[in-house]
């Protein structure tokens, strides 16, 4: 098993393997290689649901996504679909998974099932980067913060996108109360410094007033999207991505209209998160 860096802020590809014939030794390495790079690109797998589940699980429980229509026969895997007459994607937008959760998910293993012939790329961002490039001075100041999150926004009932995305995204009954994290955390398995906010979940910070609360937050998602921190993943066939939501950021780029794109997903559970020391 090969593993290579593909830039300086985040991500390697894995090559010469094959998920489902993993020991443990393979994966105590992906999960050293998964912390230090936030995300990790496999080529030419294939994988059943099932395989797909045993390959997850070597890595965490299972954290079952309660907005996502679930592929039939296999609750524990979420259905990242987009038809062809389709206008709006799922992702399409800066996020982290499950930032919304006390125990925000560990990761999240994506599996394409079908792909467009071009188009449907999957952007993603540094968050360890992206806080090492802040002023020793806003460095300071963020580790005393703490950032509200909330889903009620993007799947509550009054979600700006709720009937666009019907029969893909549901269940507005699960949305749960806010919770809040702090913006500075510490990576559970590096204790490397993470900025952890990010423009789709986070909506305010403790103990600011609106305008300063708006103010940072807007300057920190800036920040965050820089492009030195970014690196464009391009899908294929039984193409695999899994990557940290505690160090990540990503973006589902929705530019292959006429065509239909269809993935499988499933998330790690992870635990609460610690501030930096």
């Amino acid at each position: 098993m090969d593993i290579t860096p593909v830039s300086n802020a985040l991500g390697a590809n894995v090559s010469g393997v094959d998920v489902r014939d993993l020991n443990d030794t393979d994966s105590a390495t992906l999960v050293d290689a998964w912390a230090q790079h936030g995300v990790l690109f496999f080529r030419d797998q294939d994988l059943t649901p099932d395989e797909h589940l045993a390959f997850a699980r070597r890595f965490g429980g299972v954290d079952v996504n309660r907005f996502f229509t679930p592929v039939d026969g296999h609750p524990e895997i979420a259905q990242v679909l987009k038809e062809p007459d389709q206008e709006h994607n799922i992702g399409g937008g800066w996020h982290t998974d499950h930032s919304y959760d006390p125990a925000p998910a560990r990761g999240s293993i994506l599996y394409a099932r079908e792909i467009p012939p071009i188009g449907g790329d999957t952007l993603f961002a540094g968050m360890g980067a992206a806080y090492d490039a802040l002023s020793k001075p806003i460095q300071e100041l963020l580790r005393g913060l703490r950032a509200v999150h909330s889903s009620a926004h993007v799947f509550g009932a009054q979600a700006k996108h709720a009937e666009a995305t019907a029969g893909r995204i549901g269940n507005p009954d699960a949305v749960r109360g806010d919770v809040t994290h702090p913006i500075v955390v510490a990576h559970p398995h590096t204790e490397r410094p993470l900025l952890y906010v990010n423009p789709a979940f986070t909506t305010s910070i403790d103990g600011l007033t609106v305008a300063e609360s708006r103010a940072l937050l807007t300057f920190l998602f800036e920040h965050g999207r820089r492009p030195e921190f970014q690196i464009r993943f391009q899908w294929g066939q039984g193409s695999l991505a899994m990557w940290d939501n505690r160090s990540t950021w990503h973006f589902a780029l929705n530019d292959y209209h006429g065509h239909r794109r269809h993935l499988h997903r499933i998330t790690v559970a992870g635990d609460e998160l610690a501030g930096a020391a």
